[in-house]
């Protein structure tokens, strides 16, 4: 979402407004409390008449596209239908899972899509000690995901195609076009040799990969854990669908590789544990697995230049939006040393 103002930014008496309105519940801004969102607003509720919700107000750009709402709601609960721990949406007053709302939050007046979605208990994964263990189901719960979303049939479903997202690691190459937010930065060499490798190196083998649908976003931050009986952890949540899209298993593994480097003392030794859990489900292909380091790589590069410009335009969310940025830098400058062969070798010990 690169573009100026589209980013809602309500506060909470207008938030009260509006569930008193649509969904006839009772909260008064003590009840409410604001999340962290990359692109639109999140806000925790807790109304007089009991339960807890999220209130998700979408940001301008995406509201134009209610199809593709439309989609990632029902993969939502298509996902909780089959057993994994997704938000569902709750039925407004009129009956609909989300509605368009004209409202003006300094802008001027804008339309936003507007859902109230169910609470999910825990905190990100981000917030407790990476095991082995908790890795490992983190790639075991990236590949169940893809194998359920691809089971999903929906008359929409083409909106997830995308060939202009920049989030999908299948446009790696729309980030050149953004590359002079580095001018001057020795991290622009970098991203450019890793751009021109993709090019090179993955996009001639991925009419091999297997397709799916892509959840796009299996970070530190979508991902939520409570403590199991063993001492350790559990997934407990998988939030934020906007970036579902048409890609494939090996696209998935990367992303959630990359995020949970992020999070890690030693960022290396993250990729064996979820590698490992991620194949208990969906064994590599040779040409798959060959790919993962570049890919990897490439989501770094997205993440890092996207938080770049987008802070640009949003300065006032600059600490959320450079949350990766700060660390990843460093850590794609590490995997770019290393080098691919002992990157992979380190892959398959840890």
């Amino acid at each position: 979402m690169l573009v100026e103002h589209a980013k809602p930014k309500f506060d909470t008496s207008q938030v009260s407004e509006l569930v008193k309105r649509l969904f006839s519940l009772t909260v008064t801004p003590k009840d409410i409390r604001p999340l962290p969102s990359y692109d639109d607003q999140n806000f925790y509720v807790a109304p007089a008449e009991g339960g807890e919700f999220i209130l998700k107000i979408l940001n301008t750009e995406d509201s134009k596209n209610p199809s593709m709402i439309e989609v990632q709601t029902y993969a939502m609960t298509f996902l909780h239908q089959n057993g994994l721990p997704a938000q569902t949406a709750i039925p407004n007053n009129s009956g609909q899972l989300m509605s368009l709302e004209e409202m003006d939050c300094g802008y001027g007046s804008q339309k936003y899509l507007v859902r109230l979605l169910t609470y999910l208990p825990g905190v990100t994964i981000s917030k407790v000690p990476l095991t082995p263990e908790l890795l490992y189901e983190t790639g075991k719960m990236a590949a169940r995901m893809d194998e359920v979303l691809q089971k999903m049939e929906h008359r929409h479903l083409g909106v997830l195609l995308r060939e202009e997202f920049m989030w999908s690691l299948s446009n790696l190459v729309l980030l050149e076009a953004y590359l002079n937010v580095l001018d001057g930065d020795p991290l622009q060499e970098v991203v450019k040799s890793v751009i021109h490798h993709y090019k090179t190196f993955v996009q001639p083998k991925r009419s091999s990969f297997r397709k799916c649908i892509n959840h796009g976003d299996f970070n530190d931050l979508n991902v939520l854990v409570q403590p199991d009986d063993n001492g350790g952890y559990k997934i407990s949540g998988i939030l934020d669908f906007a970036d579902m899209n048409s890609g494939y298993y090996i696209h998935e593994l990367a992303i959630a590789l990359m995020y949970m480097m992020l999070e890690h003392p030693n960022p290396i030794e993250v990729g064996g544990p979820v590698l490992a859990g991620f194949e208990s489900i969906l064994p590599l292909s040779e040409v798959e697995r060959e790919c993962l380091y570049l890919l990897v790589l490439s989501r770094f590069c997205q993440s890092l230049v996207i938080a770049r410009y987008s802070v640009a335009l949003h300065p006032e969310n600059a600490e959320y939006l450079m949350i990766s940025s700060k660390k990843g830098v460093k850590i794609l400058q590490d995997l770019w040393k290393l080098g691919k062969e002992q990157v992979e070798k380190i892959y398959l010990i840890c």
